[in-house]
């Protein structure tokens, strides 16, 4: 039977993350690559005591970074079949990438610390934001966010599952925009514990200066089918694939199509790889026949290796 992985981004990072693979050499040796492409041990901040710098988007990006490849590499290594597709929520995809072959993971290190660089210096802190609205349809959350931006910039950014899109842009037109959804009966508005609005408008300067920076890092042609964010679309052309890249930093993330794809094609089962259990509970309020496993420890790895088999 078919199926696919996908690869968790910010939000579900935390300290200690990847205990499950206590003694995983294989999970070691991904960390200690970062390391060497960024001067910087990813493992002893991942394990230390400091949840705030890890937080940080310019340390969370290569971090998931590396633990999503880890946590992929450590399945191959369990002796399981690489899936049919892999698709990464926003900074997830480079995950994707990777394991697609489409980016050497120390190059991909590398380049989502860029990213991250770029896209904390496009916006001054504190005068950008994000809420998370719960129980409105997309329509709704695209209207208010119209209503409210009066000369700034709201948008809906994330579309995670029914009923739950993420907006973004300056700080007081999302906070006018939380309130209207609040009005019209979201369920709830919750401001999002961020240094930087992701996937509106406002990142246009850091995706112009992303495009210029990938122009010297060397991409191939995907081994394994990745859907893209920006377009729900896969690209065997690399140069679109970078193309994809810099459109996703100002792009809303259209995960709800994703998941529903893949279902279409018959494709309902799939896998988290990366910590956390965002992705796995979106999947099934995406669509109630999906089903997400999240690779979380050892022992979940090894279980899904046998179940798919090289």
């Amino acid at each position: 039977m078919s199926f696919a992985f996908f690869f968790p981004g910010q939000g579900s990072q935390s300290l200690n993350m990847m205990n499950g693979f206590d003694g995983n050499a294989v999970v070691k040796t991904t960390f200690d690559e970062a390391a060497a492409a960024l001067g910087e041990d990813l493992w002893a901040m991942m394990n230390g005591s400091d949840a705030e710098l890890i937080a940080q988007t310019v340390n969370t990006q290569p971090l998931m970074l590396a633990a999503g490849v880890a946590t992929y590499r450590a399945y191959l290594a369990a002796g399981g079949a690489k899936p049919h597709s892999v698709a990464g929520h926003s900074l997830g995809e480079y995950s994707a990438l990777v394991a697609a072959g489409v980016l050497d993971f120390a190059d991909a290190v590398r380049l989502v610390r860029k990213r991250a660089e770029l896209m904390q210096n496009a916006v001054p802190a504190g005068e950008g934001a994000m809420a998370a609205i719960l129980g409105l349809d997309d329509d709704a959350v695209r209207q208010i966010c119209a209503d409210a931006e009066q000369g700034g910039v709201a948008e809906a950014v994330n579309f995670n599952s029914p009923g739950q899109v993420v907006i973004a842009g300056d700080a007081a037109a999302v906070a006018r925009a939380a309130d209207a959804a609040k009005a019209a009966g979201a369920k709830r508005a919750l401001p999002l514990p961020v240094s930087v609005p992701s996937h509106c408008r406002l990142m246009r300067p850091a995706a112009a200066e992303l495009a210029d920076y990938l122009n010297g890092i060397h991409f191939r042609q995907p081994e394994i089918r990745v859907l893209h964010n920006a377009d729900v679309a896969a690209h065997a052309d690399p140069a679109a694939v970078k193309d994809t890249l810099v459109r996703q930093l100002y792009s809303p993330v259209r995960w709800t199509e994703t998941v529903a794809l893949l279902v279409r094609e018959g494709i309902a089962e799939s896998a988290e790889c990366g910590p956390g259990k965002v992705l796995a509970g979106l999947a099934k309020r995406i669509d109630k026949t999906a089903a997400c496993t999240a690779l979380t420890s050892q022992e979940s790895v090894d279980a899904f290796a046998a179940a798919h088999p090289q």
